[in-house]
């Protein structure tokens, strides 16, 4: 279903089947598509409020014996859902691109990294497309450079990237991305010919990058998700 009746039967949908959100039908459709999340994986939730994709992340890891766990960050506050959330999902409350890299990493299992990334942040939208793209691409870039880290640093002006190398207050955790070797980055963005940029920058560090729409987007929504799979080794 789609046009104006898709908002309310995902919706409807959510409440029946006890999503904390409509939104949790995107991350539904991911997973169908390319099995993103597996069982044990780890799996850090970017913007995670109001919790749907924190339900739907551990859904996927499979039964509680399997292992994985599930860390949202986000502004606000975020109540881990009682219905499809287990012991293996917890929240923080905090700016992630103002943590240094070592304090997300060490969210992690055995402060080793995440095998999947989920970036669902957006931007406050003002009206004022043009703006809002940019603010979005901006975030997509934060997202990305925590994934990867210094694999990003071929974009930056050689100059800034020698600030940079010459700076030996930065360790080599901060500098390197908290996404595995083989791991999967999910960022949302807004269509925008700025786009384009940001999935130039990926394709060469994952095996693959795919735009997906996910029929759960409302039809007045430009909303737009980068499927990256497959973090190539060498890339952290």
């Amino acid at each position: 279903m789609n046009g104006a009746g898709a908002p309310d039967f995902f919706y409807r949908e959510a409440q029946r089947l006890g999503y904390v959100a409509r939104s949790a039908f995107k991350l539904l459709q991911m997973q169908k598509q390319y099995k993103l999340i597996k069982p044990g994986s780890s799996v850090l939730d970017l913007g995670c409020a109001p919790g749907a994709w924190l339900q739907v992340a551990c859904q996927s890891l499979g039964p509680l014996k399997t292992g994985g766990v599930v860390v949202g960050i986000d502004l606000k506050k975020v109540k881990v859902p009682p219905r499809h959330c287990d012991a293996r999902v917890k929240t923080v409350c905090a700016d992630v691109m103002k943590l240094p890299k070592d304090q997300v990493r060490a969210l992690s299992p055995q402060q080793k990294g995440f095998s999947v990334i989920l970036s669902d942040m957006c931007p406050l939208v003002s009206g004022i497309t043009t703006r809002d793209a940019a603010l979005s691409v901006e975030l997509g870039m934060q997202a990305l450079d925590l994934a990867v880290g210094r694999a990003t640093l071929h974009t930056l002006d050689d100059n800034v990237q020698k600030e940079k190398e010459m700076d030996g207050s930065a360790s080599d955790l901060e500098n390197e991305g908290v996404l595995l070797t083989g791991g999967h980055l999910v960022i949302k963005l807004l269509e925008s010919e700025d786009v384009k940029e940001i999935s130039q920058i990926c394709k060469p560090l994952f095996r693959k990058a795919s735009w997906l729409r996910p029929k759960a987007t409302r039809s007045s929504s430009r909303e737009i998700y980068l499927i990256c799979q497959g973090l190539q080794q060498g890339q952290r």
